[in-house]
């Protein structure tokens, strides 16, 4: 897998394309939502693509985490924000690390499984590192729920730095598995010199059915699918016998 720049050699823009702050509620979310599932707060959580954090940021007071990415640059912005959690390098298709966790969680990363056997072999991971515990997959969109359209966002830092962009969002062909994404960047470094990039972004998609075979093939319960505050299809399964 090309990792995109934005998780290379921008990956130091990221939190000023994605502060931290805006996850705090869909944290608050998802904790509750594996408690539910699980019958507790877990107390040891598995991030695969964890990417710079900004979840696990809010996760950390309540488990102890290890946060897995294919990204050294993104793993080098969440040991800054996350420091007290476990960092790995490893890809969610592969990474076996030996032991369980109460809950697995996979949040958009998920998105860049773009075939059935890549999202199939990322479930089997997470089933790997459970035991009687509950997977959590929070993916952007399914099939059915999937819309072209724009997005934009960014945010300024204290020193005068600043970052913007410009999401855009294709449909994908026919009966393919994946779609593109381009984003327009706008880097404003410290001195007030602004540098434009652009950078394409390969994601999967997938209806709910396939899902649940993936589910199903990597030895979970049938998924339980919630929609979560923000209208998305989120998919919480336990571990089957």
């Amino acid at each position: 897998m090309t990792l995109p720049r934005l998780y290379r050699d921008l990956a130091r823009w990221w939190p000023l394309l994605s502060p931290p702050a805006e996850y705090r509620d869909e944290a608050a979310w998802i904790l509750e939502t594996l408690a539910r599932a699980f019958g507790r707060r877990p107390a040891t959580i598995l991030e695969l693509g964890s990417g710079g954090g900004n979840t696990a940021s809010f996760l950390a007071p309540h488990a102890q985490l290890t946060l897995v990415d294919l990204a050294p640059d993104m793993l080098a912005e969440s040991r800054l924000l996350v420091p007290a959690a476990e960092h790995v390098a490893g890809d969610m298709r592969s990474v076996r690390l030996g032991r369980v966790f109460d809950a697995v969680l996979m949040h958009d990363a998920i998105m860049y499984m773009t075939t059935e056997r890549d999202l199939a072999a990322a479930l089997a991971t997470a089933r790997a590192h459970l035991a009687g515990g509950v997977a959590i997959a929070l993916p952007d969109c399914v099939a059915e729920t999937f819309a072209p359209g724009l997005e934009t966002g960014g945010s300024d830092a204290p020193d005068g730095s600043a970052a913007r962009f410009l999401e855009w969002t294709h449909a994908p062909a026919p009966g393919a598995t994946a779609y593109d994404v381009d984003y327009a960047l706008l880097l404003r470094d410290a001195g007030g010199a602004v540098e434009t990039i652009h950078d394409r972004h390969r994601c999967g998609l997938f209806p709910r059915a396939a899902w649940r075979k993936a589910f199903a093939d990597a030895g979970f319960a049938a998924p339980e699918i919630v929609t979560d505050p923000w209208k998305r299809n989120v998919f919480v399964a336990k571990a089957g016998g």
